[in-house]
């Protein structure tokens, strides 16, 4: 017997059942874990705006018809003025003097590099973890965009955010290259040093949209 086969008729033996018998059944695996936070909209809006600012997030919130203002705040506080948007992101008209919005029509990793900063809508959010997922889908771009730019301003409406990690998994459609943001892109050394910025952008910006 080779030992590739004896290492796996050791596995089967120790999980009790032969080769013939295959897999278990989907609905023979217990399944123990919290399915829901169960948490109402407005406990998950300050659960989320907790963990972003335990992350070193900057959270606006706002009515839906302050977004223009929201944006425009967020944008002339960083002093950004060439911010690239991705296909199918829809805004209303900016009142920011010098700020040009560029259509990311396939840009460049070193038209991304300068640009200012990139303005995104999101999947969903996850409360328990202060996380963001983006999913490619309309207003979100490619995933190119959430991590070339130094600055990533996202836009995210009260009821995209879910409690825990399984409610997110629900939600989300499967085969779509997501890309889960927890705060700015960090990293540390051996020294614990913290640096931001190594593999995405360095200032994370959220604009929550509430009813």
């Amino acid at each position: 017997m080779a030992a590739r086969d004896e290492v796996l008729a050791r596995i089967r033996t120790a999980l009790g059942r032969s080769h013939a018998a295959g897999a278990p059944a989907g609905d023979r695996v217990p399944r123990g874990y919290r399915s829901s936070a169960g948490l109402d909209t407005g406990a998950l809006i300050r659960l989320l705006t907790e963990r972003l600012h335990d992350y070193g997030t900057a959270v606006r919130r706002c009515p839906p018809s302050g977004v223009a203002t929201a944006v425009a705040g967020a944008l002339a506080g960083r002093g950004a003025r060439r911010v690239v948007v991705p296909a199918g992101f829809e805004l209303p008209a900016l009142d920011v003097p010098g700020v040009t919005l560029l259509a990311d029509d396939g840009l460049s990793p070193g038209a991304l590099d300068a640009a200012d900063g990139v303005i995104t809508t999101a999947a969903l959010a996850i409360a328990e973890t202060g996380t963001i997922v983006l999913d490619g889908g309309p207003g979100q771009g490619r995933r190119a965009l959430s991590l070339v730019p130094d600055y990533h301003l996202c836009l995210l409406q009260a009821g995209q955010i879910v409690g825990i990690v399984p409610e997110a998994m629900n939600r989300l459609p499967p085969g779509r290259p997501c890309t889960w943001i927890s705060g700015p892109s960090a990293t540390s050394d051996i020294e614990l040093d913290r640096v931001q910025g190594v593999h995405g952008p360095r200032t994370l910006e959220v604009i929550l949209i509430e009813p």
